[in-house]
């Protein structure tokens, strides 16, 4: 039986590199069945909504989306569609593997690390008004239920895959109560987890350790404004935001997607790299059981970037987003051939 996906394009290059991310999970031998649906500024010209119904009857329905980048308007215009859909099916945990890909000379070679960032609160509930003109509050809620659900998400995660140690990143020494709760909860939760070494860093000097020396780190819990901010920082040492896959996660739904912006310079001009969004369709595959397809598309992806004659510009290279795309899917061809053969 097929998996049914809810396949969101998004905006800018969005359309592009979720094309060649489909054709490529498509060819992998995993069974996908792609349910299209349409989200943000072009949603509401057409349906008058951001994020139109049949959106969220879609994912209601399949529990799983793979989401190409939508564009958030600056200063005004409509809320993120991220947060909302973050916030619409509680997905709560933010998921951001950084690893290096094979044959890309980077600054830091060999980083591994993972980010767990909490996704539904903090900051980014979005809850502020303007007391008098001039003036503007913005709340910051921080709530037990939330910090112990993610912090059980880490360590559980840091168990089930043999991560030997998580850091819980704050700003407790100023925001006493809230980043405090934050750190009470999770080490509440790392005393179940007796095998997992368990730290605390402050987050503007776990900036500075991270550009120093990020292999100090195996995983980093952070609330959502910390989480959003240092796991792109993190994204530098392998390439940037092009490079790495992001997931959400809640109890019973999942969203893959594009961590990088909507890049409207160069829509349409079959130059961007599919590189984020196929990653995050890897993720997507383990989370649907489908892991030998996973390492298929991976061990693909790998190979075209340490051969290096196909690759977009973005990272030294002169392809296009379809030829990459093809590339990959030939390195897939090429590496079934022979067991194919022997069963002729």
């Amino acid at each position: 039986m097929a998996h049914r996906v809810t396949l969101i394009p998004g905006d800018g290059i969005g359309p592009e590199v979720t094309s060649a991310a489909v054709r490529i999970l498509d060819a992998s031998g995993a069974k996908l069945e792609w349910d299209k649906q349409e989200a943000g500024a072009g949603a509401y010209e057409k349906y008058g909504e951001h994020i139109p119904k049949a959106l969220i009857e879609s994912i209601e329905c399949t529990g799983v989306g793979l989401k190409g980048p939508v564009t958030t308007p600056i200063g005004g215009g409509f809320s993120s569609i991220n947060v909302a859909l973050r916030k619409r099916f509680e997905l709560y945990a933010n998921f951001r593997p950084i690893q290096n890909l094979p044959g890309l000379p980077t600054r830091y070679p060999g980083v591994d690390l993972i980010i767990i960032r909490e996704n539904t609160e903090g900051l980014y509930s979005g809850i502020e008004h303007e007391v008098v003109p001039g003036v503007v509050e913005s709340l910051k809620i921080i709530t037990e239920k939330a910090s112990t659900r993610i912090a059980r998400f880490a360590f559980e995660f840091a168990r089930r895959y043999g991560r030997k140690k998580i850091h819980a990143i704050h700003k407790a020494n100023i925001m006493k109560l809230s980043d405090g709760l934050f750190l009470r909860c999770s080490r509440n939760i790392s005393k179940e987890y007796p095998e997992i070494t368990y730290g605390e860093h402050i987050v503007d000097n776990t900036c500075m350790q991270l550009v120093m020396h990020p292999y100090q780190y195996d995983m980093l819990l952070l609330e959502n404004l910390y989480g959003d901010i240092i796991s792109d920082l993190c994204a530098a040492f392998v390439g940037g935001l092009g490079l790495v896959p992001g997931a959400n996660f809640g109890d019973g739904c999942a969203i893959f997607e594009a961590v990088h912006g909507s890049a409207p310079d160069i829509a349409g001009r079959d130059i961007a790299n599919p590189t984020a969004i196929l990653l995050s369709g890897v993720l997507m595959l383990r989370h649907l059981g489908e892991n030998e397809a996973a390492d298929r598309v991976q061990a693909a992806i790998d190979r075209v970037y340490r051969s290096r004659t196909t690759l977009t510009r973005d990272v030294g290279g002169t392809a296009s987003t379809s030829q990459f795309a093809e590339a990959v899917i030939e390195a897939m061809q090429e590496a079934t051939a022979p067991v194919e053969a022997e069963r002729v």
